[in-house]
């Protein structure tokens, strides 16, 4: 096996045993990185320390991620107009920070029977949210919930124009100063 040491030089190519006496002679750990290499890479590392620096720069990268999952917003059908505003504000607030939401209507008891007040009520949201969001998965009946899933509208970038070149300055003289040029000054007496 190639053998690197904790400095990153090659120690060269050994028996494994070899490898191990040479790791432990260092009070460190040897750790095949490379398996399918011919021959095997092993390194000399304080495997410890290792998994230490792996976690935390696992848990740097998942600290900078934005978690951008599926929200759910519920409704009922005989929700009032008020209420409704105020569920149809928070769902554009989740689609301005870039999360998907689910938007669902439940029935329940007698509202089996008005079903159409909640497909009404879908249609409304999503007229209502057509300037920030898109409809991804259309309104459907799942169980006694009707739900539909919105995205964040892609913006469209659209391509920088050149910047205007200023205007040169006018030799000529403003209006302003040729009416009162025209004008001969009267004396007041």
């Amino acid at each position: 096996m190639r053998l690197i040491d904790e400095e990153g030089n090659q120690l060269g190519v050994m028996a494994p045993f070899e490898a191990l006496k040479i790791a432990r002679g260092h009070g460190l750990d040897l750790v095949e990185v490379a398996p399918q290499a011919t021959p095997p890479v092993c390194r000399i590392i304080n495997y410890g320390k290792y998994l230490y620096q792996l976690s935390k720069r696992q848990h740097e990268a998942r600290k900078h991620q934005k978690a951008a999952g599926l929200k759910e917003v519920k409704m009922r059908p005989r929700i009032s107009v008020h209420d409704f505003e105020t569920k149809r504000n928070r769902i554009i607030e989740f689609l301005q920070d870039g999360a998907k939401v689910k938007a669902s209507i439940t029935f329940r008891g007698r509202e089996n029977a008005h079903r159409d007040l909640g497909w009404e009520m879908m249609k409304r949201l999503t007229e209502d949210l057509t300037e920030t969001g898109q409809l991804e998965i259309g309104p459907r009946m799942e169980g006694p919930n009707l739900s539909a899933i919105f995205s964040p509208k892609k913006v469209a970038t659209k391509p920088a124009r050149p910047a205007a070149r200023p205007a040169a300055p006018k030799e000529s003289a403003s209006p302003v100063q040729l009416k009162a040029a025209a004008v001969p000054e009267t004396s007041g007496g």
